[in-house]
């Protein structure tokens, strides 16, 4: 479709006005039986773009409807709503001008919100991410309360714009059913995902400026505090720092049909060519040395602290699979303990780790 919402039109109007420019006119008759509606349809969209200057009765024959030029009619529209929008951004600023106003002095609930209730819990959550331009930092558990990973479209639409994210998971969320999916496609967004044994809280931090932390613990009616700049603030992105250096970065396959680029440009499967590339970069292939897409999975759950047994579940592969891909990885290395092999994989950056702060 055109997309045309923004400027009021439903997507029948929208398919009408479509299909009038394709022809340049038509009767309703015509245009009902071409959009597959009724006629009373038809005609009542034609009257709404009729008001809205994107069609207008034919004055050479009675009962023809023609389609203005879209250049213009649209044009025009599209001025107007920009105005209004401009207008709208002035009032909201005097109004939070005129809401700081009220006192010299923060009140606590200038700093503090609390929402209560899954439905305004999940809807703040999807207005600060959508609000955030430049960085969410995240802490996660395996047990969501109000929005899961697959509810949480705002996610994707906030890094699409740009937001980076940071987020740390406890290493319960690796069991949940399709994570690894979610988590690929986190990375897929260039997020940088970190695992640690347990997180102290759920947390997510927009722009430094705005947090949201829960406030009822399970089994409760979800509620949560939305915390404005403060100290409190200033103390809850000190706890997900603290959390941040301590936790281990995951590195999966962000596309099952390829694998990612890797900083120490290794890749290849069991000594044959292969296709290496980074999302949305160049694909050149050879006969590369090191670690395959599947080691470094292998490498980068083992390191976060599962099993060789959980491991294989995850990836949907054999136990002695698992095994003896890290023998492999063993050998590659020069080691003789999964201990060393850790640190050489760190060393080699398999297995990045940033010290950002």
């Amino acid at each position: 479709m055109l997309g045309l919402g923004a400027i009021g039109l439903d997507e029948r109007q929208e398919s009408a006005y479509r299909a009038l420019v394709a022809i340049g006119a038509a009767e309703v008759a015509d245009l009902a039986h071409r959009l597959a509606l009724p006629e009373p349809d038809t005609e009542h969209a034609l009257r709404k773009l009729e008001r809205h200057g994107l069609a207008a009765q034919s004055s050479s024959r009675t009962g023809r409807w023609v389609a203005a030029p879209p250049a213009v009619a649209l044009g025009a529209l599209l001025t107007q709503h920009r105005h209004e929008l401009e207008q709208a951004e002035l009032a909201a600023v005097v109004l939070a001008e005129e809401y700081r106003a009220e006192a010299t002095e923060p009140a606590v609930h200038d700093l503090i919100e609390v929402v209560t209730g899954a439905s305004a819990v999940a809807h703040r959550f999807r207005q600060l991410q959508l609000g955030a331009t430049e960085e969410v930092c995240a802490l996660v558990t395996g047990q969501p309360v109000a929005v899961t990973g697959l509810d949480n479209e705002a996610e994707e639409r906030a890094a699409a714009r740009g937001v980076a994210y940071r987020v740390v998971i406890e290493r319960e969320v690796l069991a949940l059913p399709a994570a690894l999916s979610e988590l690929s496609a986190a990375l897929g967004r260039d997020e940088q995902v970190r695992v640690t044994e347990r997180v102290p809280t759920k947390l997510v931090i927009a722009d430094r400026s705005l947090a949201m932390v829960p406030l009822t613990g399970p089994g409760a009616e979800p509620a949560a505090l939305v915390v404005h700049a403060s100290g409190l603030l200033e103390s809850l992105m000190g706890l997900f720092e603290a959390v941040w250096r301590e936790a281990l970065p995951l590195r999966l396959r962000t596309d099952h049909g390829g694998s990612t680029e890797r900083p120490d440009g290794g890749g290849g499967g069991d000594g044959g060519a292969e296709a290496v590339g980074g999302i949305g970069g160049n694909v050149t292939e050879g006969r590369l040395p090191g670690p395959d897409a599947t080691d470094l999975e292998i490498l980068s759950l083992l390191l976060a602290g599962m099993t060789d047994a959980r491991v294989a579940k995850q990836l949907d592969l054999g136990l002695r699979t698992v095994q003896r891909r890290v023998r492999g990885l063993m050998e590659l290395s020069g080691v003789t303990t999964r201990l060393q092999l850790g640190w050489y994989a760190y060393e080699k950056q398999w297995v990045a780790r940033d010290l950002r702060k």
